[in-house]
């Protein structure tokens, strides 16, 4: 399954939680495209996992994730996920594309 979050908090990033305005989307793994509708304007942050095994969160060993992940502009590796920052994005009209590559470390 593919995970997604969409917020526009900081603190609820990168996991959405307790945001009761988040969007969250779970979809088989083959769907390349996830649409996501009703977002009004602003700014937000979208994070993604490969849920491999279906337990529904991103398994960790020794804190390095065991699934593919991964955030919206793509930002660079390092430890721990990026900030809200590194991974928003502007949402002006009705209409934006982001293109998220998912990273497996293992």
């Amino acid at each position: 399954m593919i995970r997604l979050c969409v917020t526009a908090n900081p603190k609820s990033f990168p996991g959405c939680a307790k945001d009761a305005h988040a969007v969250t989307r779970s979809v088989p793994a083959s769907e390349q495209v996830i649409r996501v509708q009703g977002l009004v304007p602003g700014t937000y942050a979208v994070s993604v996992i490969h849920d491999e095994n279906g337990n529904g969160k991103l398994d960790t060993f020794a804190g390095i994730p065991r699934e593919g992940f991964g955030f919206s502009n793509n930002p660079g590796l390092g430890f721990g996920p990026p900030r809200f920052a590194a991974a928003q994005f502007s949402l002006a009209g009705d209409a934006d594309r982001q293109q998220v590559k998912i990273r497996y470390l293992f």
